[in-house]
């Protein structure tokens, strides 16, 4: 799997979030090769995205307003973005206890997919792996003169 097209993953990030905690939506930054890849471990979650404020908007559009979809992330899975989805669209966590799968766009739906399921949250980890170009080999530059 070449998902960081030939760079090699330099980064990881590990956190751990408790039922009802999340992440507010946000963009990554430049700072990172535009490829991102997170194991999710422990409990599932839903990773929703939303469009951008458009420049003629005004703050006061809802961010529900901008809801594109979410992604469910199951126990043990892999989840890789890019393009779009690092680039333009935000993505967040909702801090909830409780996910109801009906009352959202799940864009990675299978067929054996139950959708009238509510999944309650428990202890999650999250392995997130990426490449970050600017990497100084610190112990080169300490030990030169």
């Amino acid at each position: 799997m070449n998902i960081f097209d030939g760079k090699k993953p330099n980064h990881a990030l590990v956190n751990e979030y408790l039922p009802g905690q999340g992440i507010m939506p946000h963009v990554d930054g430049p700072a990172f090769y535009p490829t991102i890849s997170t194991i999710n471990l422990g409990s599932h979650t839903l990773l929703d995205f939303y469009k951008p404020l458009a420049e003629n908007e005004g703050e006061d559009i809802s961010l529900s307003s901008r809801y594109v979809g979410s992604f469910l992330l199951e126990p043990r899975s892999l989840v890789c973005f890019k393009e779009d989805m690092y680039h333009h669209y935000l993505h967040g966590i909702e801090e909830r206890t409780t996910d109801i799968l009906s009352e959202k766009k799940i864009l990675n739906k299978t067929d054996d997919m139950n959708l009238s399921e509510t999944k309650t949250r428990k202890t999650r980890i999250s392995v997130t792996i990426r490449h970050f170009p600017k990497i100084l080999n610190i112990g080169l530059k300490f030990g030169r003169k």
